[in-house]
């Protein structure tokens, strides 16, 4: 999605083309990141908390590059409304992935006693 090129659609300093991208990204990259959550542990060793933990952490990541944006480029400043697009992709996989949590577990059981 970094690479392609978007039309402007823009709202003054509000792109929510922009926002969307942000909240895409950070949606995969959580969903991503509690799959591998769930796959790599065992059921019993599954916690509530672990999911909660890569949410705080992701968020963080999120803030630490719009810092870092600003800090260490001339051409890219840090925008709050790029933290709060990314925050709600990453809470939306979170929500998404408690949601179904018991049909990912069956998956996981069923694709385990598959191989």
């Amino acid at each position: 999605m970094s690479l392609i090129q978007l039309g402007k659609i823009s709202l003054g300093e509000f792109n929510p083309t922009d926002k969307m991208m942000h909240l895409g990204a950070y949606f995969v990259l959580g969903f991503m990141w509690f799959f591998y959550y769930l796959f790599r542990n065992q059921d019993n060793n599954l916690k509530i908390k672990g999911f909660f933990n890569i949410t705080i952490l992701i968020i963080l990541f999120g803030m630490l590059i719009e810092v870092l944006q600003g800090a260490l480029t001339d051409y890219r400043d840090p925008d709050w409304a790029d933290i709060l697009a990314n925050s709600i992709g990453v809470l939306l996989a979170l929500s998404i992935c408690l949601g179904f949590l018991k049909f990912f577990k069956r998956l996981k059981h069923k694709i385990n006693s598959f191989l």
